[in-house]
């Protein structure tokens, strides 16, 4: 296994530097400037009073993420904010996210996904066929057509298919408003709550629609039988520490949690999937000639994704370089040592996957666009924790099996039928997630054989 050396130092940028990089470059910038300037080395970031430590070197998530975890816990703004919506289950910390990763961790699992493996299959298919029903009239919105169609597959996996479709997608789009009202929090931990600050009356308005939509459909769920596979059942039948069910709150926060996860990061990275692909359109062909090998004029099947080798390392490589949870700060409850560098108790830490994928020790000509950095070999040569899209440790997000598979068969299902042309040249952006920075348009049209 090929393994690089953090220098155990820490480099600082000043104040001035921060200011001067987001000015000129934006706050993307500034974290990409950093990330090559620093190259694994620990990054004190000077941000006035707060001043985190950005953390990128495969060895020291190592110690943050597995050896040392119980060290280093979610307790920053950050999550203190997003805990308002998606609760102290399985975004939070304790008993109750112990509680709901046990649950949830079962219930996604690879025999799982082999029990919804067809339920998927044709949610895919019908979802597609939708898309291209409505791309026949001219070119449609990118996010909001992947973000449609991620809903359509989740639907009967989250929720057994108890709300319609355009509840389904009613709740996705306030979970992402409310979503983005908390920037102004995250970025203002200090400002107490009876201070109004921008965002704080459309979180509340969202957060309220949200609980009208999930609460009755919950306390109905609850009356029936939970023994479905879907995850609602799973998370009534759950049981904390003292035997207790869940509360019907603790229920519809985690429920929102997957929403946060499952909805809005699968349906940009898909978009990213696109724009990447009409960049590459030698790549874009081999994933199509794949997918008219696999699926063979057919509509795809659960038993279809394990054959898409290729179409999953090209997903593989836009999560590389497009990570969606691109920051993920850690707290840390005792004095501690990253190599030679001391961190204090209370320090808060950045680790940065999206910065970590762009080391240049684990990843030659890291810009570059290569999905053959997933083949097999290359993978067992690289260090485990170089590549970390979903998280890693006993946070690891527990949905990555699903959106693979989902994923793959919704591009084996488009490029089989259709030729897929992207209208615009998006950059990412620094939200929550990373959404481009403009409007993508897709137009589709049928494949002639």
């Amino acid at each position: 296994m090929l393994v690089s050396s953090p220098e155990g130092r820490v480099r600082a940028v000043p104040l001035h530097r921060v200011v001067a990089q987001v000015v000129a470059n934006g706050p993307l910038g500034l974290m990409e400037e950093t990330g090559r300037q620093g190259q694994g080395d620990v990054v004190r970031l000077g941000l006035g009073a707060f001043r985190p430590l950005l953390v990128t070197h495969p060895e020291h998530l190592r110690h943050v993420l597995r050896d040392a975890a119980e060290n280093y816990v979610r307790g920053t703004a950050m999550w203190n904010a997003l805990g308002r919506l998606t609760g102290q289950g399985i975004a939070g910390e304790g008993p109750g996210w112990l509680a709901s990763r046990n649950a949830l961790r079962k219930a996604m699992s690879a025999t799982y996904l082999q029990r919804v493996g067809a339920t998927v299959a044709d949610a895919v298919e019908e979802a597609v066929e939708a898309l291209a029903g409505r791309a026949e009239r001219g070119p449609v919105d990118a996010v909001a057509e992947m973000t449609r169609l991620v809903h359509r597959v989740i639907n009967p996996v989250f929720f057994a298919s108890r709300i319609d479709a355009a509840q389904c997608d009613r709740l996705g789009e306030e979970v992402a408003g409310a979503l983005g009202s908390l920037l102004w929090r995250m970025a203002m931990p200090f400002v107490p709550y009876w201070v109004p600050l921008p965002g704080d009356r459309a979180f509340a308005r969202a957060t309220s629609v949200i609980k009208d939509i999930l609460l009755p459909v919950i306390e109905r769920a609850r009356r029936a039988e939970n023994d479905g596979p879907d995850l609602m059942s799973a998370l009534l039948r759950a049981r904390d520490a003292h035997g207790r069910p869940l509360g019907d709150e603790h229920v519809r926060q985690d429920i929102v949690a997957l929403f946060v996860a499952g909805s809005e990061s699968s349906a940009l990275t898909l978009t990213w999937t696109w724009v990447v692909l009409s960049r590459h359109p030698e790549i874009a062909a081999r994933v199509r000639r794949e997918a008219d090998e696999v699926l063979a004029g057919g509509p795809p099947r659960f038993e279809h994704a394990r054959r898409l080798v290729y179409t999953q390392r090209v997903l593989a490589e836009v999560m590389r370089l497009y990570s969606m949870a691109w920051a993920v700060p850690r707290v840390a409850r005792r004095d501690d040592r990253l190599g030679r560098v001391p961190v204090p108790a209370g320090t808060t830490l950045v680790v940065s996957p999206y910065l970590t994928h762009r080391l240049a020790d684990f990843w030659p000509d890291p810009l570059r666009f290569d999905p053959d950095r997933f083949e097999r070999s290359a993978v067992r040569a690289r260090h485990p924790l170089a590549y970390l899209p979903f998280g890693d440790g006993a946070h690891q997000c527990v949905g990555q099996g699903f959106f693979t598979l989902e994923a793959t068969l919704v591009l084996a299902a488009v490029l089989s039928r259709y030729e897929v042309r992207v209208l615009g040249d998006p950059r990412p952006r620094l939200a929550v997630a990373l959404p481009p920075d403009r409007p993508v348009g897709l137009a589709l049209t049928r494949r002639t054989r």
